[in-house]
């Protein structure tokens, strides 16, 4: 019976329940330890005024659903939300449960008592608020106070019997601590005293004197031999309960029947729901049990689980291998450090790379220094010697030399332009460690399980009727097989680098289809699927051929290989001698694929040095708003794009390249106020909110209504005179057979070679303000310019 003395104990006091009684809520609190707690609340919200209008106590009870304290609060409760309300400071008694003391009682008010008050006083405060410490429910009380609830007598007869069983002798029920051994016991007060309390609380005079005292152990058999209380109605204490309400849920007299608030109330007699609840309660008792039942059971079987872990015995085919944990320990141990000791060699070729990204640093601003100083002694000294040629007072003498001075001065003041002011670097490093995926993986270190071949996914097949590509992206789309039985979990694609290398994992997920961008154009890539559950990981799929941003020759020449059933793609010769016949294609289709006037003959084909310069693939493609500043505005298919604000920001395509020769053309739909837009190619981590060449992502040239320079990592060069207006065309070239980067305007090139020794992967780019609006068109062949410099140059 010790698992239940918490049930027999007041949430306020900590202490067993001394005269319980029950709160709406159906918990029980002792009457003095109800008293404590109670809360003064405003005239406004008596039972008085309620009654007066119109609202009674059951509808007012409903608010109590309501808690009254917050439980997020700062320990301070308000009755209600009433702004008069007065504020209570929070407290916990011994169990944890959190009570409100009172507040500080209102002064006492002159006044003569009635006989009546003075027989039957009030048990606590006329308009006071009792909030329930468990469920923090809270309710009004009415003029009658504490006595409007009943008593929980049965609650009382409990903890009468729990005490009698324990063996440990009777203690004093007035002691505030320690309560210590009692010495007697009032028959007439029904409390057990100890010998100081019993001086304190009940001395041998006055009215106490007619008390039979007893020892307590003849107490305690007084107290359960006494007759049964009968329970009295709170609402009229000389009736007893003889009916039970049942939408009230309580015992009620028969006075409340004919009078009260029950009168049209649904009622039952008092004995038939006694047997009824004390049947449910037996009912609801036995599946309690069954579940202490299996709780007990699974104990059980916990421990027994906790012995076989402490000691593992597995067995092989022919011994048994005692296995100890503390081993399996070590093992574990030895591999994390190993991971450890990985991490911290990383760790140190990190710090050398930052250690070589702040010597770059110090040196490009050392340089910097070195060459503004050299500049500024020069300008200095120019301008002292313009200073001093200015006194001279020999017209023909000034005269000589002027012309020369004044170039000078111009030469030099334009040395000084745009960007040779501006810092090379920054100061902030833009190294930025990328921990997340390494974090993931340490959050998703966990043990193999032991893998069990049947419970192994199946390979999933390849779905070739929707696997595609468009010029440098690729769409691939897989299945399980039909037969299989079992689960899987999601899908690994992997795919090559396009030159025959290794595999390396470009998605992982439920899904089974995937579209992979950014792929080299002109390039052959192999691709494999593979499912993985818990179990395992399946074998992979079929390898998969997929052939990117193919030209017409390529396209036209498979389909003629087809239509010869051959393994290879034809030969020029072959191509050119089959292409006539084939309905498939025509000398003039072929022509006009080809963006040449005439058909070229076999011979061209052949004598050639390389075949494909008829049929050199080119890329198609937008700019793309997912890459893009928040104020870029992008219209016409997301070919046309401005910007909504004056400073410049930068927009990417949506093609990245890295191999090839590619050439795209940009028009100026608009162009007001000479703002300086810049055109080039970046990488994908490129600044958006800053000029187009500003970092070292970005290769550029800007250009304003007479001149343009190339720029790159802010180092501005190569002032070519040359500027653009409303309908000019920009154009930006980029080799990667050369590694070059080339512009032009108005299909003439502007300047030299921008840029050389361009290598990864770039995309093109463009920055711009409000005051300019551009369009972009792809697919076009290299510039006669650029090919005839290049036939030049072989």
């Amino acid at each position: 019976m010790e698992e239940m003395e918490e049930e027999l104990k007041c949430p306020v006091c900590g202490s067993f329940y001394r005269e319980p009684i029950i709160l709406p809520c159906s918990h029980s609190l002792c009457l003095s330890c109800a008293r404590n707690i109670l809360v003064q609340t405003p005239d406004s919200e008596s039972p008085q005024s309620r009654r007066a209008s119109g609202v009674s106590d059951y509808d007012y009870l409903d608010l109590d659903k309501m808690s009254l304290y917050s439980e997020a609060d700062s320990g301070y409760g308000s009755y209600g939300g009433f702004a008069s309300a007065p504020t209570t400071p929070c407290q916990k008694s011994p169990n944890g449960v959190r009570v409100f003391p009172p507040a500080m009682p209102p002064p006492q008010q002159p006044h003569h008592h009635s006989s009546a008050a003075l027989l039957l006083p009030m048990i606590g405060p006329r308009n006071s608020c009792l909030t329930c410490p468990q469920c923090h429910r809270s309710l009004i009380l009415d003029e009658r106070g504490l006595r409007g609830f009943a008593k929980n007598r049965v609650l009382e007869g409990v903890i009468e019997r729990y005490q009698q069983s324990k063996a440990a002798a009777l203690r004093c029920q007035l002691c505030e601590k320690s309560p210590k051994e009692a010495t007697v016991m009032c028959e007439q007060c029904d409390v057990f005293y100890c010998e100081p309390c019993r001086l304190r609380c009940h001395p041998p005079r006055g009215p106490l004197a007619k008390h039979r005292l007893l020892p307590p152990a003849q107490g305690r058999v007084s107290r359960r031999l006494s007759p049964r209380k009968i329970s009295t109605c709170t609402d009229h204490e000389l009736e007893n309960h003889s009916m039970y309400c049942v939408q009230c849920k309580m015992p009620v007299c028969y006075q409340c029947l004919e009078e009260g608030k029950h009168s049209s109330h649904e009622v039952k007699a008092l004995g038939a729901m006694w047997k009824l609840h004390k049947s449910q309660l037996s009912q609801a008792l036995n599946g309690l049990s069954d579940r202490a039942k299996e709780a007990k059971e699974f104990l059980v079987q916990l421990r027994n689980m906790v012995q076989q872990i402490q000691v593992h015995l597995s067995a092989d085919k022919d011994t048994k291998q005692k296995e100890n944990s503390v081993e399996f320990e070590a093992c574990l141990v030895a591999q994390c450090d190993a991971l450890i000791d990985a991490l911290n060699r990383r760790k140190v070729q990190l710090l050398s790379r930052v250690n070589k990204e702040h010597e770059h640093k110090l040196k490009v601003v050392r340089d910097q220094i070195s060459h503004c100083t050299v500049k500024l002694r020069q300008t200095t000294g120019l301008m002292e010697y313009c200073l001093e040629v200015i006194k001279e007072n020999d017209p023909s003498g000034f005269l000589q030399i002027s012309d020369a001075l004044i170039r000078r001065v111009h030469l030099t003041e334009d040395q000084w332009g745009k960007g040779t002011l501006t810092p090379r670097m920054n100061t902030d490093f833009d190294l930025n460690l990328d921990s997340a995926p390494l974090l993931q993986s340490i959050h998703q270190l966990d043990f193999v399980q032991m893998k069990v071949p049947s419970l192994v996914p199946a390979p999933p097949l390849l779905h070739l009727e929707e696997c595609c590509n468009h010029n440098n992206s690729a769409t691939l789309s897989w299945k399980q097989p039909s037969m299989s039985m079992v689960q899987t979990e999601g899908y690994i694609l992997e795919l090559d680098d396009g030159n025959g290398g290794q595999f390396r994992e470009v998605f992982v997920g439920k899904e089974t289809m995937c579209t992979v961008d950014g792929l080299h154009f002109n390039s052959t890539y192999s691709a494999r699927v593979k499912a993985f559950n818990k179990t395992g990981v399946s074998l992979y799929s079929k390898t998969l051929i997929l052939q990117t941003s193919e030209g017409p020759f390529r396209r036209m020449s498979a389909t003629i290989a087809a239509r010869l059933q051959v393994n290879s793609i034809p030969s020029p010769l072959e191509f050119l001698q089959h292409a006539e016949q084939e309905s498939c294609v025509s000398p003039a289709t072929f022509a006009g694929g080809l963006q040449i006037d005439a058909m070229p003959s076999p011979l061209e084909f052949l004598q050639s040095p390389d075949q494909e310069s008829f049929v050199s693939p080119v890329a198609w493609f937008a700019f793309n708003p997912g890459s893009a500043h928040p104020d870029i505005i992008f219209s016409n298919d997301n070919l046309t794009v401005t910007c909504n604000s004056y400073d410049d920001r930068v927009v990417l395509g949506k093609s990245g390249f890295s191999k090839g020769v590619h050439y795209w053309e940009l028009t100026i739909d608009r162009y007001d106020n000479h703002p300086d837009p810049a055109f080039g190619v970046a990488r994908v981590e490129v600044m958006k909110d800053v000029m187009l060449g500003k970092d070292d992502k970005a290769w550029a040239m800007y250009v304003d209504n007479n001149r343009s320079w190339f720029m790159h990592n802010n180092s501005h060069t190569n002032r070519t005179e040359g500027g653009i207006t409303k309908g000019a065309t920009v154009g930006v070239l980029l080799d990667f057979t050369r590694r070059t980067l080339t512009f032009s305007i108005n299909e003439e090139q502007q300047g030299p070679v921008a840029f050389e020794n361009m290598e990864g992967l770039f995309f093109p780019a463009v920055s711009l303000n409000r005051n300019v609006q551009v369009t972009i068109h792809t697919g076009l062949p290299v510039p006669e310019f650029y090919t005839s410099r290049a036939s030049l140059q072989a």
